[in-house]
């Protein structure tokens, strides 16, 4: 067992740059040695602020450096498979956030080149860190509420991101970009999704539909064995983040999810109100940090990896259907 691994970041967006932070001083059993990105100023910056001994431009260097034990793919989703393969090849213990990939068959080949070089492999599904969705998954386990039978999911966006980022070429498009997190819980509680069907359009911002996606969406999930579930997805929640969760079974029932994030009620005259979830790094920033400590004490502890390609092209290809059922008006075969 390593005392500590140096971590490489890839890819220093909004995330991947506080990802940096965690791995500077909040991730025992790691060290942050390196950053890249394509934007040199980026790299500049975030390789100052945390004190990473390498910045790196091109993340090939970075993969190339003896003393990068373990790296995180922190790129859009569309590089995700070329810097997953390079690392594969590199020999370098891998994180990727989410979602896999934005096709199935570059999966498939990531999957192998993972397999190949028999490293370790970690994707990004937080959401299962949560303790509150951690919890229920127990609780399902235990048997509390019975046989699961029903599952419910709803992620509402404040607002909806920049028009370029929603280009399906770019993100994947609502389902795989938003919807990919409630595809992998509708799995992970309940099973493997047999259909879907999908409606959807841009109903809030009517440009969205402009760059071929929509800003909000239902899917109706039908299960191998006979049990059925519905995704809702919007990106135009206005008044706050919302993330919620129910799975109903034959003996109860066990929701996830809250509206309001500091616990006050204000009370005047015919009025009560409370605040709300600004955004998603605000709602599950301990889960961010709890996936990276673990994915760092897998690899240290020469562990298996609780979420593997598998489970990203599983959900992909879910994702994929509900997509393909929007634009298609039948229910589509997973």
């Amino acid at each position: 067992m390593k005392s500590s691994i140096n971590i490489g970041v890839i890819g220093l967006g909004r995330l991947g740059s506080q990802y940096a932070r965690y791995f500077k001083s909040r991730i025992p059993g790691a060290s942050l040695y390196a950053v890249s990105d394509v934007r040199p100023e980026a790299t500049k910056a975030v390789a100052e602020e945390t004190g990473a001994a390498k910045g790196y431009t091109d993340y090939h260097e970075l993969l190339a450096d003896k003393n990068v034990d373990a790296v995180v793919v922190m790129t859009p989703t569309k590089y995700h498979g070329e810097a997953v393969i390079a690392a594969a090849g590199a020999k370098k213990a891998i994180f990727c956030e989410k979602p896999l990939t934005l096709d199935v068959q570059e999966g498939r080949a990531m999957e192998q080149a993972v397999a190949k070089a028999g490293v370790f492999f970690q994707l990004g599904f937080m959401r299962r860190f949560d303790k509150a969705y951690a919890a229920a998954k127990k609780k399902i386990e235990e048997g509390v509420i019975g046989t699961p039978v029903v599952f419910k999911s709803a992620s509402k966006d404040q607002f909806p991101p920049p028009l370029e980022y929603l280009r399906p070429a770019n993100s994947g498009g609502l389902f795989i970009d938003m919807g990919i997190h409630d595809f992998d819980l509708a799995r992970w509680y309940m099973g493997e999704v047999k259909s879907t069907y999908t409606a959807g359009g841009a109903l809030a911002y009517p440009e969205i539909a402009s760059v071929g996606d929509v800003d909000n969406g239902l899917t109706t999930l039908h299960y191998a064995n006979g049990n059925i579930g519905v995704v809702s997805l919007s990106r135009s929640g206005i008044y706050g983040y919302g993330i919620e969760t129910e799975i109903v079974g034959t003996k109860g029932t066990i929701k996830i999810g809250y509206d309001r994030e500091t616990q006050i009620l204000v009370m005047t005259e015919n009025v009560i109100s409370h605040d709300t979830v600004p955004g998603f790094y605000e709602r599950f920033e301990q889960a961010y940090i709890t996936q990276l400590q673990n994915f760092v004490d897998n690899v240290r502890h020469d562990r298996p990896s609780p979420i593997v390609c598998e489970d990203g092209i599983q959900a992909q290809k879910i994702a994929i259907a509900a997509t393909k059922s929007l634009h298609s008006g039948k229910t589509e075969a997973v």
